[in-house]
């Protein structure tokens, strides 16, 4: 387990003119971002939370009094202390916790580190860099989170299927 903030939400541009905000969630909905009152460091507090019907929320920080400062948030990624957030059960996994890890094959190759988790409907997918080497460019793959692509992985390594790391 890394100390690394978590990424909960991030603002994806205003709603109104009173100083809300639109998120877009990376957690379970709004029910993943209710137990937090302060974010980024307490540089944020969330006063008003709610959904927006359509995957996302609308939120009001007492910091943020009009739409300027609304806009100016755009983009801006909505963070926790790791330590916040509730135990993990067994094969569960923060993506924060998988970036920056290095990954090896199941022959003991090492294959690089992973430097993104995407989800785009199907399960979590892995996206892993190749080093540069022998005067190739770096290469980047990507790897389904599954147990037959992944068998293994600890705060220390990522193992990856020998059959999903070929080139």
């Amino acid at each position: 387990m890394r100390d690394a903030p978590v990424t909960l939400a991030a603002v994806s541009g205003a709603h109104g003119v009173t100083g809300d905000v639109r998120l877009k969630l990376f957690g379970e909905g709004v029910a993943s971002l209710k137990p937090h009152r302060s974010f980024n460091g307490g540089s944020l507090t969330l006063e008003k939370l709610k959904d927006d019907g359509k995957g996302g929320a609308i939120a009001r920080f007492a910091e943020i009094t009009d739409r300027t400062a609304a806009e100016k948030l755009r983009g801006t990624a909505l963070t926790v202390p790791r330590a916040s957030l509730p135990p993990l059960a067994e094969g569960e996994y923060y993506y924060t916790d998988l970036i920056g890890l290095p990954a090896v094959s199941t022959t003991g190759e090492a294959l690089g580190s992973c430097i993104a988790v995407e989800n785009f409907g199907a399960g979590d997918v892995l996206e892993i860099e190749r080093p540069a080497a022998d005067g190739k460019p770096k290469r980047r793959f990507m790897v389904p989170m599954r147990l037959e692509a992944v068998p293994e992985w600890s705060g220390e390594c990522l193992v990856i299927e020998a059959g999903y790391a070929q080139d």
